[in-house]
């Protein structure tokens, strides 16, 4: 009887602690699904996000959905990211799609592959309000000046922003 008490107390330990290491540290997570798994070159992906916390750090991901129809190692992207007080910041960011041997990098057990990939690491956000981010793809085929119209086997485009936590 005795025993039976003590492992139900640990069972009620275990599955508190289990709990409170869960939580969720997503603060935004948010997806655009492109039609036809094609990411057109003129399409910008927006996504509008409040922040309003200005002094713990955050990390920022951009979340691609891949698959197998998609023909590139790497994926070329340019974000915009709109500050309230009108202030922009543009980056072009390249991310590694595939290793070496041609096999996608990230996690999923079908053809469907998702990457969570840094955009800002640790970033302290300088004013509360709204922002807005927005993402194009930037991929040309090797020695061509000309953008790749669609850009086939993308599904899902997202944005992720966690607390740091201590």
């Amino acid at each position: 009887m005795e025993t039976i008490q003590k492992n139900k107390i640990l069972l009620f330990v275990g599955f508190f602690f289990l709990m409170i290491s869960c939580q969720d540290v997503s603060e935004f997570n948010q997806y655009k699904t492109l039609e036809d798994g094609s990411w057109k070159s003129n399409q910008d992906l927006t996504f509008n996000f409040e922040v309003k916390d200005t002094i713990r750090p955050k990390n920022l991901f951009i979340n691609i959905r891949n698959n197998n129809e998609y023909e590139y190692s790497n994926l070329f992207i340019i974000t915009t990211l709109k500050f309230p007080n009108n202030t922009t910041v543009i980056d072009t960011l390249q991310y590694e799609m595939a290793d070496e041997k041609g096999v996608f990098l990230g996690s999923g057990f079908s053809s469907i592959k998702e990457n969570k990939l840094f955009y800002k690491e640790e970033k302290v956000f300088p004013t509360s309000g709204n922002y807005v981010l927005s993402v194009k793809q930037a991929m040309r085929k090797n020695g061509e000046i000309n953008e790749i119209k669609n850009l086939k086997g993308i599904l899902d485009v997202g944005l992720t922003i966690e607390k740091i936590n201590e």
